[in-house]
Parts: C-alpha cells; sequence; structure tokens
C-alpha cells in the first residue's frame, strides 16, 4: 500500500481518534463513550488493511463497505458526544470532516468496483 492516500488518511484519521479516546478517558472521564469512538474509528483503517490483501473483489469490496459502516458508527458518537456537551463543537465538526471525507473516498471506491464487475459481466 506504498503511497496510497486512503490508507495515509485512515491511519491519520486513526490516530486522531486514539488522542480523543485519551482525552475523554483522562480530562472528560468518559470510558464507556471513548471505548466505542476507539472501536469504531480505528476499525475504518483495519479494515482497509485487510482488504489490501483480500482474497478476491469480492473480499476486498465487503471490507470497504464494513469501513463504511464504521465511518458511519463514528460519526454517530462524534455527534452524541457533541451533543452531550462533551466535545466541544469545533473539534466535532472537524474530525467529523475528516471522517466524512474518508467514507466519501470509500463510497466511491466501493461504486467504481460495483461498475467495474457490471461492465465486465455484460
Amino acid at each position: 500500500m506504498k503511497n496510497d492516500p486512503l490508507k495515509a488518511k485512515s491511519m491519520a484519521f486513526a490516530i486522531r481518534v486514539v488522542k480523543l479516546s485519551k482525552w475523554l478517558r483522562e480530562e472528560q472521564k468518559e470510558f464507556s463513550l471513548a471505548d466505542q469512538i476507539l472501536r469504531s474509528g480505528t476499525s475504518i483503517g483495519a479494515n482497509l488493511a485487510e482488504a489490501h490483501f483480500a482474497a478476491s473483489k469480492k473480499d476486498f469490496l465487503a471490507k470497504c463497505r464494513i469501513s463504511i459502516k464504521e465511518c458511519s458508527e463514528t460519526l454517530f458518537w462524534i455527534e452524541l458526544l457533541e451533543k452531550s456537551n462533551i466535545l466541544p463543537h469545533e473539534q466535532a465538526r472537524s474530525i467529523s470532516a475528516d471522517c466524512n471525507e474518508l467514507r466519501r473516498i470509500l463510497s466511491a471506491t466501493c461504486n467504481t468496483i460495483v461498475q467495474n464487475e457490471e461492465c465486465q459481466n455484460e
């Protein structure tokens, strides 16, 4: 995955999530939500790493779709933290923007794979 911008973005996002989780634990004493966002936010990149070594296009597509689901879950936790007045609006907006960007890229990747498969089957 050399020079893979998606890998780089998912790793950078995972690092942000790790730091957020640490802040939630240490500064806010919010352990349950810290665990939840840590799991979903780091799972995005972990599934992409698995996808890189997928046994087939179908397997690759499945891992990409799981990453999209993890993005959606992570966005839920960010929104909950913001609406609960645990995470300041600017921080929530910033990390949500990064997560949404990952989700858009992943969705486009999945759509391209599906379209290519449809073209090959014609």
